[in-house]
């Protein structure tokens, strides 16, 4: 390939020149396709990232263990190991619909996971009618993903607790009678309960493709809400931190490695066909090498497999830089 070949993989050129060069970029990765206008293609892309994953025997082991003993799933693991997609690959393989993501922060407590009640937006709408219309509380009140998934159900729901390690210190110890008793009440609701038994409120489902679509609205009684079937609960931990053993005796505990060669030359099949993997061997080397010096994932190789597989690609010492670029350590400050 030629200098001036090299150069046509450039779409934006920095000339200041308008041009119609985006007509020629190519299909996204199939893990970055966005389709606002299709019904089906959020859904198709959750299926995507479980259908590709790429599970080994102590993974197995362990999520069928987790499965039979109605334990959440503590796994630890460097970023870029898979760890969310875990979920997305249980759920994709046992029909057990939407994944339910909870994602964790500083700021998280129980009842973000629980649910929400806008007691603001009530109290606005109830001045504006000059009345308080008890029949419209669930109007006002959301399950969130961890209330979501203790609705009953004939088979688990599948909930995704993200990051558990950047958590206030409180929240673990604060999960432990949840995951002991499967239920928990909505005050708001319980206290009306004499004078409105049963009361509809929104879910934190939003896929309308999946079977869990039906449950986007659901009746709570008496203000309680009781598990039939305990979720699949997996809780993801970068390993950043300690967890009280109270909290670690309730959980079955999985630590993911990092991806060996073949365990990346699978994933690089499932993701970008056999053709593509033909052509990244050498890549797949250069980024176990690299990765022995500093922390890496396996999405940024997954990245640059990509992009040096395409029909218009850079050479020499420009595909070289590009190359590191791509696979710069997750820990480095560097330009």
């Amino acid at each position: 390939m030629n200098n001036e070949q090299s150069k046509n993989w450039q779409i934006f050129q920095g000339a200041g020149t308008p041009h119609s060069e985006i007509n020629r970029l190519p299909p996204p990765p199939s893990w970055r396709q966005f389709d606002g206008l299709a019904d089906g293609a959020t859904a198709a892309k959750k299926q995507q990232r479980g259908a590709t994953f790429q599970a080994r025997p102590e993974e197995i082991e362990l999520v069928n263990a987790a499965l039979y003993l109605r334990r959440p799933l503590l796994v630890t693991g460097k970023p870029g190991t898979g760890k969310t997609s875990l979920a997305y690959a249980i759920a994709y393989e046992l029909q057990l619909g939407e994944v339910l993501r909870w994602s964790i922060t500083t700021r998280t407590n129980l009842n973000d996971g629980l649910y929400r009640y806008d007691a603001i937006g009530r109290l606005q709408d109830a001045q504006g009618k000059g009345e308080d219309n008890l029949e419209e509380i669930g109007q006002y009140i959301r399950l969130g993903p961890l209330g979501t998934a203790l609705l009953p159900s004939d088979k688990p729901r599948v909930l995704l607790i993200d990051e558990i390690d950047k958590s206030d210190i409180d929240l673990p110890n604060d999960l432990l009678h949840i995951f002991e008793e499967g239920e928990f009440e909505i005050p708001e609701l319980v206290r009306i309960a004499g004078r409105l038994e049963q009361v509809e409120v929104r879910t934190a489902y939003t896929d309308e493709t999946e079977a869990t679509a039906k449950d986007f609205k659901t009746v709570i009684s008496k203000g309680r809400v009781r598990c039939q079937a305990f979720p699949f609960v997996i809780l993801t931990n970068n390993g950043e931190r300690d967890f009280p053993p109270p909290f670690l005796r309730r959980c079955l505990r999985l630590n993911m490695r990092e991806p060996n060669q073949d365990e990346l030359t699978r994933i690089v099949k499932a993701h970008l066909g056999e053709k593509v993997t033909d052509k990244a061997k050498g890549l797949i080397a250069h980024f176990l090498k690299k990765r022995e010096q500093g922390d890496l994932a396996t999405d940024q190789l997954l990245n640059a497999i990509y992009l040096l597989t395409r029909e218009r690609i850079p050479s020499g010492q420009e595909k070289a830089k590009l190359v590191e670029q791509l696979l710069k350590y997750l820990s480095s400050t560097e330009d």
